[in-house]
């Protein structure tokens, strides 16, 4: 089973994915892959500047992030297909139809997107996608502390974007609500991990029964 965490940089999607190993016996995968894949490693180049143009390209850069998990689409599909083993994905395809239809302010981008992870590329559909919907101004917040904590971490232009991120909020939550593609389960800010995590095993154990 597939468990994707999902929401926009700075939401919290790192501190739940690893409170939830604590509870879950699953193995973790954290889009993009920068450090594994070539499509990755493009896309994360030109979020700085060093690819031209290409960051311009809506089209070209949900490519990119798209190809970055086809790559290992035969891992994705043993957990697609086996209920007693579980796959938590710090980010997967919604990430992708929320940004791109937040960048070009057109909700249909969500299915272009679609079109092309689920059908085209034949990637498996998540069992479980989580919404951690938390606040684009608390986001922010934790964004900024992380770059100043972190002198490696410099904010990509996705990141510092703050339009963007109000956006894209509103694009997975439009999403979330419609239970795009598969279940959702909104997660509010103040919500502790634990509870989180309660409401995904009551969920996986209601598909393992079924």
């Amino acid at each position: 089973m597939i468990v994707a965490i999902e929401g926009i940089d700075g939401a919290g999607k790192n501190t739940l994915v690893n409170a939830l190993m604590s509870t879950l016996d699953a193995e973790i995968i954290q889009f993009p892959r920068y450090e594994h894949s070539i499509h990755a490693a493009l896309a994360q180049k030109a979020l700085y500047g060093h690819m031209g143009d290409l960051t311009d390209s809506i089209y070209g850069m949900a490519t990119l992030f798209a190809l970055d998990r086809a790559e290992i689409k035969e891992h994705l599909n043993t957990f697609a297909t086996d209920p007693n083993k579980v796959l938590l994905l710090d980010r997967y395809v919604a990430s992708n139809a929320a940004y791109s239809a937040a960048r070009a302010n057109d909700d249909k981008l969500t299915e272009w997107v679609a079109d092309l992870e689920f059908t085209q590329l034949g990637l498996p559909a998540p069992t479980l996608q989580i919404l951690l919907n938390t606040p684009p101004e608390l986001a922010a917040q934790r964004a900024a502390t992380r770059e100043s904590e972190q002198t490696h971490r410099v904010r990509d232009r996705y990141e510092a974007d703050g339009g963007l991120q109000r956006r894209t909020a509103d694009a997975y939550l439009k999403l979330a609500e419609k239970n795009w593609r598969s279940p959702w389960i909104i997660a509010n800010p103040d919500e502790h991990a634990t509870d989180i995590a309660e409401k995904i095993a009551h969920f996986l154990n209601t598909c393992t029964r079924a």
